[in-house]
């Protein structure tokens, strides 16, 4: 900006600022007089109910005794402001929160029954007859190994035991004692036979692999013409009919969770979906490590949409244990630790106060409060213990006259 507007806004700032002074400043024309400034000009410029010129020695008298009584009306406005001088307060009222009343926890799902199918003796497939996917029953068969070898046994082990039945037979006819004893070895015979069959046939049963339970068939990670041994896995079967969810909890839930209570569980997979179980099984010591506790809960799956090793979040409701919740603006601090200022009949009251915990709209604390008592949120620094405070939009008090 050039020089010469900087010095125009000078002067006409200045000028309005002596200006607003003669017009609004008592005595203002006395002292312009004083300063020599011409009478003539301070009578354009001062008001004229303030001119010092108008005043007679009678007005003056008068213009004293006003402001005599301004002056007691004055101190007497100060002394009622001094009776009303508590200072204003915002207070919100004491509600009762819960704490250990829920429990909202990550867990894992796996089959109510999880079997891995393996044969029972080594060989080679000859034959499979499941697929990925089918529905299977307990005893059904899965697969076969080449059992030939065990069916030309069984077959001379039928042999033998007929073989054995006649000559038993035979010898129980003869009276001699030399017959009696030769009968008494044929029956011998005879029942050997027999244990070799029932071998045989138990020999040829294993070479059938069956389901162990009902359940879906997994992903078969065999073919005709493998040769297993008894550790080759065959086929995972599932029984989904319900799902089992192990979670963990904190240690300070281990006394209130019991066998059979409720709990719901949602799957992370299928976040609109809500299933009910009850906890199955709680372990019997606390890992030490991590300080948490292994719980185990049945759900129901009718709809078949879970699956084993699915993520679930579990929550469970209790009875939970009652505090006293106040607005985390309430909370105060001092050398003895966090209190609060309750009010009562218009008095402030210093309460000491253990947070039990926080959370994000309101504070649980252990203290002597009850469900509707009146703590500040708002003015807390001009308050003090015993104090009168008055409490913003409150109705004041009616004073009665003596």
């Amino acid at each position: 900006m050039a020089f010469w507007k900087q010095l125009l806004v000078t002067v006409i700032v200045l000028a309005a600022g002596l200006f607003v002074w003669v017009w609004f400043v008592p005595g203002a024309g006395a002292t312009l007089n004083k300063i020599g400034v011409p009478e003539r000009v301070t009578a354009l410029l001062v008001p004229a109910s303030a001119a010092p010129e108008a005043a007679t020695d009678g007005k003056s008298a008068e213009n004293g005794n006003r402001r005599g009584q301004a002056q007691g009306q004055g101190q007497g406005g100060n002394r009622r402001n001094g009776a009303n001088a508590a200072p204003f307060v915002v207070t919100v009222p004491v509600a009762i929160g819960k704490v250990n009343d829920r429990l909202s926890a990550i867990g894992s799902g796996e089959a109510v029954q999880s079997v891995t199918v393996t044969p029972q003796v080594a060989g080679m497939l000859s034959e499979i007859r499941v697929v990925s996917g089918d529905k299977v029953t307990k005893g059904q068969v899965l697969a076969r190994l080449d059992d030939d070898e065990q069916v030309i046994a069984r077959d001379q082990a039928q042999v033998a035991v007929r073989s054995a039945e006649e000559k038993s037979q035979l010898y129980s006819n003869l009276k001699s004692t030399v017959s009696r004893i030769e009968a008494f070895n044929a029956d011998i015979d005879k029942q050997t036979a027999n244990l070799a069959l029932q071998t045989a046939v138990l020999n040829l049963k294993r070479r059938d692999i069956v389901a162990p339970i009902d359940g879906i068939a997994g992903i078969v990670t065999v073919n005709p013409g493998d040769n297993v041994v008894t550790n080759s896995t065959i086929v995972t079967l599932d029984d989904r009919s319900e799902i089992l969810v192990d979670f963990w909890v904190p240690e300070r839930f281990a006394p209130i969770i019991k066998v059979g209570q409720p709990v719901d569980a949602t799957a992370v997979a299928r976040p609109g979906g809500l299933y009910h179980g009850v906890v199955e099984a709680i372990d019997n010591r606390v890992d030490a490590a991590s300080r948490t506790l292994r719980i185990r809960a049945r759900i129901a799956n009718e709809k078949d949409d879970l699956r084993a090793g699915m993520s679930f979040t579990v929550d469970m409701h209790f009875a939970g244990e009652p505090y006293g919740a106040v607005d985390p603006l309430a909370i105060q601090w001092d050398s003895n630790g966090a209190f609060i200022w309750r009010v009562n009949d218009e008095k402030a009251e210093k309460v000491a106060v253990r947070i039990v915990q926080r959370n994000p709209d309101m504070v649980l604390v252990e203290a002597d409060l009850k469900e509707g008592d009146l703590v500040v949120t708002e003015g807390v620094q001009r308050v003090r213990a015993g104090g009168t405070v008055r409490i913003a939009g409150a109705e004041p008090q009616k004073v009665v006259s003596q």
